[in-house]
């Protein structure tokens, strides 16, 4: 991937890892397997990302940005998203680590916490039954599910120059929800 973007643009000066892995599971019944991709996928594949990237662009005497998506349930938790919500914590911790470590390269690490996005494929996973869907939406101080471009704007801010005073930042973009304390409803 490093390869490839180095020999086409000459350069990386931004990376948004935006790797997911989650299905929602009870903790007693996931397998093994099912944590190992699901911390695969998103600790491990942001890591090795991130580091290779961070080599190029150190390499290339470049400054950069680095953008991490992770989910408010990090921090607040979420029945049946252990898997995820490990990794999305070590994300965080992994992005705000880094932030300090490559300070001195101009490399920018920050996150992204988006909550409840409307027609994604996590939507669907987490909330897609109608029932659920409303009383979640009700649960938003917003009263409204927000969108996808509305987390590409804040990643748009974080990759340009007008946020070159920020690292180790995590924005959180889910209608106030997290304010609350509660997660997804989860059956």
């Amino acid at each position: 991937m490093v390869a490839q973007t180095l020999e086409r643009f000459g350069a990386i000066d931004i990376l948004v890892n935006n790797a997911a892995g989650n299905f929602p599971v009870r903790s007693l019944e996931l397998s093994p397997n099912g944590w190992r991709a699901v911390v695969e996928i998103v600790l491990n594949g942001t890591w090795f990302c991130s580091q290779a990237v961070a080599k190029a662009m150190i390499g290339g005497k470049r400054k950069g940005s680095m953008i991490n998506i992770i989910a408010t349930y990090a921090w607040h938790a979420q029945p049946g998203t252990v898997h995820s919500a490990a990794a999305k914590a070590g994300v965080l911790a992994l992005t705000r680590t880094l932030a300090i470590e490559w300070a001195p390269h101009q490399i920018r690490c920050n996150a992204i916490a988006p909550g409840a996005i409307a027609e994604t494929g996590g939507a669907q996973i987490l909330f897609g039954d109608p029932d659920r869907a409303e009383a979640l939406r009700r649960s938003i101080p917003l009263r409204r599910f927000g969108h996808a471009g509305e987390i590409a704007n804040i990643a748009a801010f974080l990759a340009s120059d007008y946020s070159d005073y920020v690292t180790g930042a995590c924005i959180t973009a889910d209608g106030g929800r997290w304010l609350s304390g509660t997660g997804f409803p989860f059956v």
